[in-house]
């Protein structure tokens, strides 16, 4: 069936594209007047980002900055913001990561090879609060969950592609993403979309609604919502290594018989609806998000606005199968000497199953206006709160036994931000070739982050985290003997045997709930900080080819030092159709409360061995037994130098940059624990845990913590260039071609607790080339969208090959084809029909045993999407 339904989609989309596109071919003309008015409009669309105090057009900003519209927003087949980047702004990378803790539920992305927190996030100009989450792999990213702001109640995205923290304070390393919200005072706009994957699932809806209304003769409200509800998928294979595998004809399967291995899949059916162990792909989702936008005009020169949102989103995936004999699902001497196995709970294992919900809102308001003779002023106030509240089912505290739940609340994460801002501008005649303007401001900014402890029976150590724990056996090794309450079991019928080292009351399993034991007294708590800024910014036309600028910024924090950072930006124009364009600017990135206090204690698979693995503070004291350093800024230096051209219906820009990152954050590479005195580090490492206190520390096999680690250089190039044909008929086809080239080294040494697999994927796991390019065609009520997404190739390492050396794979390019036909009728209402990915291409799989085991067919973190192709309807009504 979902061959026949795919093949049908692309007979339709080729027949609307011949019927669109044959007929006027013979008749194309050169470039007609209306188009050139078209490419015209593109470079003198006015963006705000980046221009304090002023607008400006593309064509005349100084460094380069994407203009994304609400036609171009609406005519991505997502609804998710992330997703629509990722797809319109090569630069711009998002992965899908479908067992990846909080991960799963708040995707993390990355701009110009950068984490999303060194990309600053404004709506409206004013900056957005960070998300709870704190990615607990790679540089600990905080940044804003993009995903809260629905797509509809977009006016328009600007992308600053350059650093900017001398103009909008830290984060703004890699750039500045400017979402601005529709404040039309009437109209409305409904929208519903469904549409599923190739493979029959993912299953989609997706329904949205924007209402402009007037206040009065000087006001307006525009209201946007959106609902949209999603299936998981399954990409994997069944769960088959050779330490355990699930196929009941491999010799390598180690259940005992067919109806243990039955039992197991009803179970899994229970939890997971599929007949695999479990489940690899996006998750379950439902959400609905709403954001309000709102203005007044008090008098010609005072107006107030406000403008917030309110999300809720829910999600659930699956953690790793554990499989019976795993440290997880192991036999256990009870008190009275019987044996007691989590098969009880679970016959065949269990996989984890992990729910995320998201409740995100936030309140802007302010005044704003003119005070004399060009004096402007805008004094507002924001707050924003991201709460993630965790729910773990179909699992165990192993450590407690048969008095184990299946159900556990690990604790709840909260960020929360209050910031009051003043912002002035003034323009002055010196007889320049237009007037010169300074902006300064002031800001002050509260910032909390806080864990929220969990249910006792999360994290608790129960009797089992001990071996022997009812005292049945005393002595050593084989001189073991039963104490008098071991003696009482044995006469009772027990099969205790002090002497075997292997019987179960000797076995230690772990503590918390299996798979994330969430958080205790001990790592629970707020943490908070205040900071303080005051910026200014000059920028004048100097002449009529000469535009300059410059901002200063100096910004103290609570918790480190204070810092100044500057920029200096200009153009020059060389012709009336050709303009050079640069950039230098200092940034600094002050880590977040979260990234400081977060910590986490999880099950990874290293080689695809399942291991409790311990993330601690690194200015906390387990992490400081461990060797860790408090957390320090980040400082940055950024270049930029480009080219501009405008010709008639053609447009072309080509920026070169550089960003060179000095004291970089990342998670060193996993150190291994071992209770066995002869393991050397690992064995330190585990007093180390003891010494701190670490409930647990026996079953915990590895530990990681941030660190400013090393200094990088990060290069690229970025190419944008626009088109547009004419038609003797009046049809019209615009092209848009965008292509990032992005590359980071080391400068300088990289310490040892950065492993040589962490190093090179660090530099080669994703890909350095990626390209987006868009043909629209448009004639009378149909149009025909064609969208290439194209990933470079990449490499990736192991260190399972022998003797521990890295063994590599490459990953080929990829081009991902989107098609999408729309008809519109009577002015209102549109109709389409397209699939992403229509020829259902995907990345490579991967071979490499630590990336590819476990029922995994695609690397966790691949930004190349690996679901196929998706087909979709969409319906749109406009009055």
């Amino acid at each position: 069936m979902k061959h026949s339904l795919r093949a049908y989609l692309m007979a339709c989309a080729v027949g609307v594209s011949g019927l669109m596109m044959g007929p006027h071919a013979a008749a194309q003309e050169p470039a007609v007047t209306e188009n050139e008015d078209e490419a015209a409009s593109i470079q003198e669309k006015i963006v705000v980002t980046g221009a304090r105090g002023r607008p400006r057009t593309i064509a005349d900003s100084a460094v380069p900055i994407d203009v994304l519209s609400s036609d171009e927003i609406i005519d991505v087949p997502f609804t998710d913001a992330n997703d629509i980047l990722k797809t319109l702004v090569p630069s711009y990378s998002l992965a899908r990561q479908p067992i990846s803790d909080g991960g799963t539920f708040i995707r993390p992305a990355s701009l110009r090879g950068m984490p999303t927190d060194k990309t600053l996030v404004l709506v409206n100009s004013k900056r957005r609060h960070r998300a709870a989450l704190v990615s607990i792999g790679g540089s600990g990213t905080q940044g804003p969950d993009i995903a809260t702001i629905p797509a509809i109640a977009l006016k328009s995205v600007e992308v600053l592609r350059d650093g900017a923290a001398a103009q909008y304070g830290s984060d703004a390393i890699a750039g500045v993403i400017n979402f601005i919200l529709k404040d039309a005072p009437d109209g409305a706009m409904l929208t519903a979309e469904m549409g599923q994957y190739y493979e029959g699932d993912g299953f989609q809806t997706t329904f949205a609604a924007n209402f402009g209304a007037a206040l009065g003769e000087a006001g307006f409200f525009n209201l946007s919502g959106e609902a949209s509800d999603q299936s998981s998928t399954h990409r994997g294979v069944q769960y088959c290594e050779d330490y355990f595998c699930l196929d009941p004809t491999d010799p390598r399967y180690s259940a005992p018989s067919d109806a243990y291995y039955e039992a197991m899949i009803a179970n899994s059916q229970e939890f997971h609806g599929i007949s695999d162990a479990q489940q690899w792909g996006q998750p379950n989702a439902d959400a609905i998000r709403m954001f309000l936008n709102t203005g007044y005009e008090l008098s010609p020169n005072a107006s107030l606005y406000a403008f917030g949102n309110y999300s809720k989103s829910s999600a659930d995936g699956t953690f790793f199968y554990r499989y019976p004999g795993n440290g997880t699902i192991e036999d256990l001497r009870e008190a009275d000497g019987s044996i007691y196995s989590p098969l009880e709970k679970f016959p065949g294992g269990f996989a984890p199953r992990f729910i995320g919900d998201v409740i995100d809102y936030s309140f802007v308001g302010g005044l704003k206006g003119e005070i004399w003779d060009g004096f402007t002023y805008d004094l507002s106030g924001r707050l924003g709160n991201s709460k993630v509240k965790y729910t773990l089912t179909n699992t165990i505290n192993p450590s407690m036994g048969p008095d184990s739940p299946t159900e556990f609340q690990p604790g709840d994460l909260i960020n929360e931000e209050i910031q009051f801002q003043a912002d002035f501008g003034k323009e002055f005649e010196l007889g320049l070739a237009e007037p010169v303007l300074f902006a300064f401001g002031l800001s002050y900014l509260d910032e909390t982050y806080e864990i929220v402890q969990g249910a006792e029976n999360s994290y608790a150590a129960g009797p089992y985290a001990v071996s022997d724990p009812w005292g049945l056996c005393t002595g050593e090794d084989e001189a073991a003997v039963p104490t008098a309450a071991g003696a009482l079991v044995i006469a009772n019928g027990s099969t205790l045997n002090c002497a075997d080292s292997d019987d179960p009351v000797y076995q230690i399993v772990g503590v918390g709930a299996n798979g994330f034991p969430g958080y205790s007294p001990e790592f629970s708590g707020e943490y908070a900080r205040d900071s303080f800024a005051a910026y200014a910014d000059v920028s004048a036309d100097i002449t009529d080819r000469l535009f300059l600028q410059g901002a200063v910024r100096f910004e103290d924090y609570s918790d480190f030092d204070s810092e100044v950072v500057g920029k200096v930006a200009g153009r020059f124009n060389l012709t009336d159709a050709i303009a050079l364009r640069g950039s230098l600017g200092t940034g600094f990135r002050a880590p977040s409360p979260g990234q400081q206090g977060t910590t986490n204690v999880s099950t990874r698979l290293p080689d695809g061995v399942p291991v409790a693995t311990g993330l601690f503070p690194a200015g906390g004291p387990i992490a400081a037994a461990l060797g860790a350093e408090p957390l320090a800024p980040e400082k940055s230096v950024n270049y930029t130098l480009g080219a501009t051209g405008s010709f008639d219906a053609f447009s072309l820009s080509i920026d070169y940059y550089r960003i060179d990152l000095e004291d970089r954050i990342n998670a060193i590479s996993t150190q291994t624990v071992s209770t066995n005195p002869g393991a050397g580090p690992s064995y330190d490492n585990y007093l180390s845990l003891v010494e701190a206190g670490v409930v647990g520390a026996e079953t915990i096999g590895g530990v990681f913590y941030f660190q400013n680690l090393f200094d990088t250089k990060t290069e690229g190039v970025d190419v944008v260039a626009t088109y547009a044909l004419g038609w003797a008929n009046g049809a019209s086809t615009s092209l848009t071609g965008s292509v990032n080239y992005n590359k980071t080294e080391f400068d300088g040494d990289v310490p040892s607790v950065f492993n040589a697999e962490s190093q090179y994927d660090f530099l080669e796991g994703t890909p350095k080339w990626r390209g987006v390019f868009t043909a629209k065609h448009e004639t009378g009520p149909f149009s025909l969208l064609a969208r290439a997404n194209y990933y470079g190739s990449s490499t990736n390492s192991n260190n399972s090959g022998l003797n521990g050396a890295l063994e590599y794979q490459e990953f080929d390019p990829v081009i991902q084809v989107d098609l999408e036909a729309t008809y519109t009728f009577d002015e209102m209402y549109r109709i389409s029909l397209g699939a992403r990915n229509i020829f259902d291409q995907y990345p490579d799989e991967s071979t490499l045993r630590g990336d590819s085991c476990c029922g995994r067919l695609y690397l966790s973190d691949s930004v190349v999407d690996w679901q196929g192709g998706y087909y979709y309807l969409k319906g749109v009504v406009e009055f």
